[in-house]
């Protein structure tokens, strides 16, 4: 008696449904001692179908996951390729804002002292007149002497002064 391969197809899948009696539930662990050499056969070729999809299926996601293939029809060899590309570049911009964040916190260290310095040499009254309203807002102070911060990301040193 010979099956198909649909009826195999199914015979397959209804072993891999994890509600067998041995409690196994896992088609890794189905016993094939009591199959026919094609019922072996249909069973393996059933797992390695269910393998190349497995892995189609990952390369999908991973084109999917990397901007410059989103979208695009790409060979596996190109996948793993811009993959690793992809991976190098976001490693260099972390270890660059990580360097980034170590300065910027160096620079918090210094302007913390700074201020210190600043309040202990003119006592906690004159600091605070420094930044009262009737200075800042006062509507005949040039603008050439507000100096507007440069927040830009291209400017990331600051300029800080020794008191």
């Amino acid at each position: 008696m010979s099956m198909s391969d649909d009826d195999r197809d199914i015979d397959i899948e209804s072993d891999d449904d994890g509600d067998s009696d041995n409690g196994l539930g896992s088609s890794r662990h189905t016993s094939t001692a009591n199959f026919t050499q094609a019922e072996k056969r249909a069973h393996h070729n059933a797992l390695e179908r269910r393998r190349r999809d497995h892995i189609k299926e990952s390369f999908t996601n991973l084109r999917e996951a990397v901007p410059t293939l989103k979208g695009e029809k790409a060979s596996r060899a190109q996948i793993l390729k811009k993959t690793t590309e992809c991976i190098q570049t976001m490693r260099r911009k972390i270890s660059e804002n990580q360097k980034d964040i170590e300065e910027i916190k160096k620079q918090n260290i210094i302007l913390d002292q700074q201020i210190r310095a600043l309040e202990c040499a003119n006592g906690d009254d004159a600091f605070a007149e420094f930044l009262s309203e009737d200075e800042v807002g006062s509507e005949d102070a040039d603008d050439d002497d507000l100096e507007q911060p440069d927040y830009s990301r291209r400017n990331k040193k600051m300029k800080t002064f020794h008191a």
